[in-house]
Parts: structure tokens; sequence; C-alpha cells
């Protein structure tokens, strides 16, 4: 049987889904051409065996053409099946890996290792040569809704907040501080009158929005206008209501588990010590007493920001390259007109557009602070779809529908910074969150017991480590080695300082190991622990930088960090004789804390690839399969 037959047959079995105004390649060697007779074969295709003869020859440069029909539909989320097609001959064994677009929710795992093993069959592949490369090992799957981000449609939202994870006030004219723009991209066929398709894969592309300015504009108090939401006047309540609300109308339900967006997250530094708007370690005080020093200028310094949005727009590049394109940008200066520029004023936008190459997104962001605005936040968060995200004590939403758990899980993304925004920029090039008890028990709401755990890569070469063997109150308790030998803090001759830029423990601890500093009381709705550690030879073994400036501005990378191997590695407050709390993680972020800037500083930094991928017990060779 000739190879189009069969692959005809067996793909037709399998259900090969609409993929929009673009070709089903099986690899760069293999590239598609236009199907001239509307079938699922290429009439240009020669047989395997005129294209593989035994005469001197380069690659085949021979292809499969799969004209998928298009249909008024959103274009679907698509998942990569590497299906291994091999060649032989005489003097040449010659494998090609092709990467076909196929979407969960019209294929079957047993559609595609059919297809695999028929394909092994026909060519008498020994499944030996797959499993020396270890192909065949337990994979890497995306915990993601949208792996690599690659899907076509657009997913943002946004929450804005102020220095404890609240509202506390919303900004004049601008409604609850979540905001979303959830954008499918519909791309019908352009067919002539006879139903053909003379230019192949021709289109007329269109952008169907899911929220509106209506949904966007809600404040406090406001009904929703669906039943199922409650209109709470408390601002806090409030918004975490309308991140539900928004969240139904972006929801993607093609996968097994649904998934709303990604989060991009913006927060005030400025605490006012006179009000008593922010809970001390989960617990409401009436009067705020402490010796800790905060940015405010007075009253109304924690205010909410001014958020502008250019709703997601079609842009094309090319016959075949419709793609969508689309910001957030704001201020916290309420009496700024950003109309006549940025000035003296704080600044944050956060845009998306497609790489066509890649056909990832590319998540561009800049934040400025200002003489009044000098601590500011700024990160894309793939959160939880439902539970608590890190940082937060409600149900919320986001993208990620299996929770990495340590160790089994890496996190990939490229990242290219193109301003650090100054000596205090804590640039996180990784931070994961999540919430456990002291006791190790998951978390449950209770702010009294709950303590939220941070661990955050800084890599702004200007950082240093306040652990030092002079300060010991920086350090954690000890350091676990990558062989699991335990070094404690006071070992100077072993213990790696310059690996750690800062521990805290959490303010509701019982069993402190002196010195001990614990974190900022203020800053989160419960207690908080943060591991903020610096690039260093003991973290590169996970693919984290190894020294400073690694990564850094004019050092873009792709970086395949081991986040699940490192994490269970790090120390983590617990009560003596409880049974060790499972380090699940609910967000993973990418972004830059401004820390009390002395003058306006401006970070500016593209974000693309991002994935979080996630195993069984098996350990992937290298760096995992993807």
């Amino acid at each position: 049987m000739m190879l189009v037959g069969l692959v005809e047959e067996v793909t037709a079995w399998a259900s090969f889904p609409s993929h929009h105004c673009h070709r089903t390649q099986l690899s760069s060697s293999f590239p598609a051409f236009p199907c001239k007779d509307g079938k699922h074969h290429n009439p240009q295709l020669l047989s395997l065996k005129q294209s593989l003869s035994p005469q001197p020859t380069n690659r085949a440069e021979k292809s499969l053409c799969f004209h998928i029909p298009h249909h008024d539909a959103p274009v679907p989320h698509v998942e990569p099946t590497r299906i291994a097609i091999v060649y032989t001959h005489p003097q040449l064994i010659m494998l090609a890996v092709a990467t076909m677009a196929v979407s969960p929710l019209h294929r079957s795992k047993m559609g595609s290792w059919v297809l695999l093993l028929v394909l092994l069959a026909l060519f008498g592949l020994n499944l030996s040569h797959l499993l020396m490369d270890g192909s065949l090992s337990t994979e890497y799957s995306s915990a993601i809704g949208d792996p690599g981000m690659k899907n076509p449609n657009v997913r943002v939202a946004l929450e804005a907040w102020n220095f404890c994870n609240e509202v506390g006030v919303e900004a004049p004219g601008m409604g609850s501080p979540r905001w979303a723009d959830c954008a499918n991209l519909y791309c019908p066929s352009i067919d002539d009158s006879l139903g053909r398709n003379p230019l192949g894969y021709g289109c007329k592309c269109k952008v169907h929005h899911k929220v509106n300015d209506t949904d966007n504009n809600l404040g406090a108090g406001d009904k929703f206008p669906f039943v199922g939401f409650e209109s709470y006047t408390d601002p806090d309540l409030y918004a975490t209501e309308k991140e539900l609300y928004l969240a139904s109308l972006c929801e993607v339900n093609e996968s097994m588990k649904p998934w709303q967006f990604w989060m991009i997250m913006l927060k005030n530094g400025n605490f006012d010590k006179n009000t008593t708007l922010c809970p001390e370690n989960g617990r409401k005080v009436s009067k705020i007493i402490t010796g800790r020093n905060f940015p405010c200028f007075g009253e109304g310094c924690m205010n909410q920001p001014l958020v502008y949005h250019n709703y997601s727009r079609l842009v094309s590049s090319g016959e075949e390259n419709d793609s969508l394109i689309g910001e957030f940008y704001g201020t916290y200066d309420l009496d700024a007109n950003l109309s006549k520029g940025v000035g003296n004023n704080s600044f944050f936008s956060v845009s998306w557009h497609k790489n066509i190459s890649t056909g990832s997104w590319i998540f561009s962001h800049r934040l400025t602070t200002s003489a009044k605005y000098p601590w500011l936040m700024l990160y894309l968060r793939a959160d939880a779809t439902e539970g608590f995200n890190g940082g937060y004590h409600y149900n919320g939403r986001g993208i990620m529908h299996k929770l990495p758990e340590s160790p089994n899980f890496w996190v990939k993304l490229t990242l290219d910074i193109k301003h650090g925004g100054g000596s205090n920029s804590q640039f996180y090039l990784v931070d994961i969150g999540s919430c456990w008890k002291n006791n190790g028990e998951p978390c449950d709401g209770d702010v009294l017991t709950d303590v939220t755990r941070y661990s955050e890569m800084i890599i702004n070469p200007a950082t240093t480590s306040w652990c030092r063997p002079d300060n010991l109150v920086s350090c954690p308790p000890y350091h676990i080695s990558s062989t699991g030998e335990i070094i404690y803090r006071n070992d100077t001759k072993h213990f790696p300082y310059s690996a750690y830029h800062l521990y805290c423990s959490p303010g509701n601890a019982k069993y402190f190991e002196k010195p001990y500093d614990i974190c900022d009381p203020y800053s989160n709705p419960q207690a908080q622990e943060l591991v903020q550690i610096l690039p260093h030879p003991e973290w590169a073994i996970h693919g984290y930088p190894e020294k400073k400036g690694d990564g850094w501005i004019g050092d873009s990378r792709t970086w395949e960090l081991d986040v699940g191997a490192l994490s269970s590695r790090l120390y983590f407050y617990q009560d003596p004789g409880t049974k060790p709390a499972r380090r699940i993680w609910s967000s993973i972020n990418v972004g830059t804390e401004i820390y009390v800037s002395q003058a306006g500083e401006t970070a500016e930094w593209t974000v693309s690839d991002f994935d979080v991928l996630v195993s069984g017990e098996a350990t992937p060779k290298g760096k995992g399969s993807y």
C-alpha cells in the first residue's frame, strides 16, 4: 500500500481537526503544499521508494498535504503529537519527527498511537531505536491550558492590588480592579462559486470578543448580568466575585479540565500605617504599631490604578498570518493625563502579539515608578484554575488545570529583559507561590493559620546577598545540597551564603530557630514565608542561572528550569513532629518588584513560550521531553 493511502485511511479514523489558515506540516524538511485536487494527499508526492532510492541524494523534499476543511468556528487549541516516520533502505535510515497539530477535542490518544504503530510497522522500525534515546519513556505533559502560549485565541486578565492583596477603595471611574480581554479568532474559508479554494488557504478572519466594556466596568454593588454571582458592596469581596464572573465568560472547555486566562498582576507597595486596611499576619488590628518603614505620600497613597484597555484586534503579516494584538496600560497617579505622555508619573503596560515564526504569544511589559509610587510590582502569572492562588485567601481562576508538585515539574519560558528597573528591581526569573499551614496541612481559608509560601529567583546582578556569615538572621536555618547533605548556616566553611538573597520566617510560627526575622506581616492577607535565591552554581544543576548577569539585559534566553527539583531542596518552616507538607504550587510568576526606588525607574521585558510541565514519578533524561 502506498504511504498516501495508508495515511489517508488512518488519519481519517484519528479525526484531524480544522486548523484555520494553516498548513499541516510534517517538519521543516517536508514543506506542505496546497492540495490542488482538494483531497488529503498531494499529487506531486512520489512514492516512498522513489524518494528514497539508493541514488546519492540530499534529504527527501516531498510532503504530504492534509487539506483540512475550514469551518466558521474558533481556531481550536492544539496539542502537538509526535509521530516518528522512519525510512529505510540499504545505505540509509532517515528519521523525521513530525509534529501534527491535533486537537484533544477531536483526537483520541489511541488514534495517534495507531497511526504511529502502523507507520513503524510499515517501515520496519524496531522499537529499540526509540527506546535508545528514551523517547517512549514517561514524558512531561503541560499543566496549563495554553501550552507554550501557542493558542491563537486571547485569554488575558488583569488584577490590581493594594499593599495587602486587597482592593480597599476602587479608583474613580474604573470599577472593580479586575479586567479581561478574551477574544476568539474566527477564520472561515473563502471558496469560489464551485466550492473550491483556488488559493489553497485564503481566509477572511474575524474577532469575536467574549468580554465587553459593560463587563469590565462593573464595580462594587453593581448587579452582574447573569445570575449566580453575588453583588457585594464590599470592594474586596466584589473583586473576587468579579474575577469569577469574568472567568465564566472566558472559560475554555475543550480539554478535560476547563481553564480561563493568563493573569497579569499589578500591585502598589505604598502602605499607610495610619489606616487599618491591612491585617497583621492575618489578624485584624485596631492600630498599626511597627518599626518598619513603608513608602506613603499621605492619605490615599494605597489607591488603585487608572487602567485603560486596547481590546484585541486583528493584524495581518502576510496572506496566511492573521493574528490578534491587544494591551492594558495605565498609571497610579489619579491626576495624570497619559495622552500628553508619561512624564514624571508612574506607568505600566502589558501588550500581547504573536511571534509568527514560533506561534507563541509575546507579552511585552513596562513598569515605571515615580516619587509618589516608588514600590510597584508587575507579574505575568500562571494561576490555578480553582482554589487558593499564591497570596490570596479566596477561590481564584487562572490557567493551570493541573497543579505542579515538587519535585516533578519543570518551567519553560523565554525571557528578554530590555531595561532592568534600577538597582532595587528584584526581577524574578521565576516566582512560585503556594499555601500550607505550619503543621503541614493544606490551607483552608483560615487567615490566622494559613501561610503563603514563596520561592523567588532574583536575576538582577545588582541584588546582593543579605544572607552572610555576619547576618545569619537573613539565612535559612540550613541548606540542602544537590546530594542531599544538610549544611547549617553557622557552618561558615560550607554554607553557600551567596546563593541566597533573603530568608524570612512566617509571623505565626511557634518554634523559631534563632536568630530569626519574620516576613513583612502586612503585605499578604495572612502570614507569609519567603525564600529568595540568587544565581549560583548550587542552582545551576537545575537549569537556573549560574552567575550574576546570566539572563540579564542583552542575554535573552529560553530557560528550561527544573523548578520541582530545586523547590524540593529549599527550607520551609514547619512545626516539629508534623508530617512534611506536600509542596503543591498554585501560582508561577515572572516579572519584577521595583522595591522603593530612589528615583523614577523603568523596567521593560518580554515573556514568551511559557509552559509548566508535570510528570509522574519517572524522571526524564536530559531536560525532559517537551
